[in-house]
């Protein structure tokens, strides 16, 4: 029986210090900022580029699936950032469920996760992708910030054009089919909107969401962005599973 495997990301990431910039750089970075609240904001808005901003997690889940429909979840876990650790030592702490799926939280240094998360994506190189505006942000992220670390990723995660791309599902794309407006029957909606309209439970319904794991990560909560990032990945096949009888057709 043939199988087909799919590999399951999602991304959390969080600023840089605005002090670690140079005074060009900050300058340039507050530019236009009238008073105190707009600064404020410019600087939250940090954590959204790869060029001020770090990986704080990679949370993944690499599934196998045969044609009967049957899972066999490969590998399930976050590659995590801690400052703190030094190259090339990993800290790893696994947790097994009541179902028996053991889930690996792998904590190093940012450089480590990148390369951890090449590996993988090296291993499992005939795996499609699935994410959530994983083309958009995801993606293109993962592949600055190596670059700004140089190091070289083991597979192009831009490849293709904007409407053709092979081996990835963006459910985003897939849900606006294609579009970018904000408008109308393909007005783009975020993921937690998607989830509840689509009859999902919301990963969003924690303590912890996107807009404040800077602040977490500040306070080495390296822990709660995984669980959370994790939450998000769980989502995004499950909305992937939910949809995909309706409009892969």
């Amino acid at each position: 029986m043939s199988t087909h495997t799919y590999f399951i990301y999602d991304i959390e990431t969080a600023a840089i210090p605005y002090e670690n910039f140079s005074e060009s750089q900050r300058e340039y970075l507050i530019r236009g900022a009238k008073n105190d609240e707009e600064i404020s904001k410019k600087k939250g808005e940090m954590a959204l580029y790869p060029l001020t901003a770090q990986v704080a997690t990679i949370g993944l889940k690499i599934i196998e699936v045969a044609e009967d429909g049957m899972e066999t979840i490969l590998k399930s876990g976050a590659l995590m950032n801690n400052p703190n650790i030094a190259e090339d030592k990993v800290i790893i702490e696994k947790e097994t469920d009541d179902a028996g799926i053991e889930t690996s939280f792998c904590q190093s240094n940012e450089s480590d996760v990148l390369k951890g998360f090449w590996n993988l994506l090296a291993h499992y190189k005939n795996a499609t992708l699935i994410t959530f505006n994983g083309r958009n942000f995801d993606a293109p992220f993962l592949m600055l910030r190596s670059a700004v670390l140089e190091i070289v990723p083991t597979r192009n995660l831009m490849e293709g054009t904007k409407f053709n791309y092979p081996l990835h599902i963006d459910l985003l794309d897939e849900l606006t089919f294609y579009t970018q407006s904000n408008y109308g029957a393909t007005r783009r909606f975020n993921f937690d909107f998607y989830t509840q309209a689509f009859g999902l439970p919301s990963p969003k319904s924690k303590e912890v969401n996107g807009s404040i794991v800077s602040e977490f990560f500040a306070e080495e909560k390296y822990s709660e962005i995984a669980r959370y990032c994790l939450r998000d990945v769980q989502a995004t096949w499950d909305l992937y599973k939910r949809i995909r009888n309706y409009l892969f057709i």
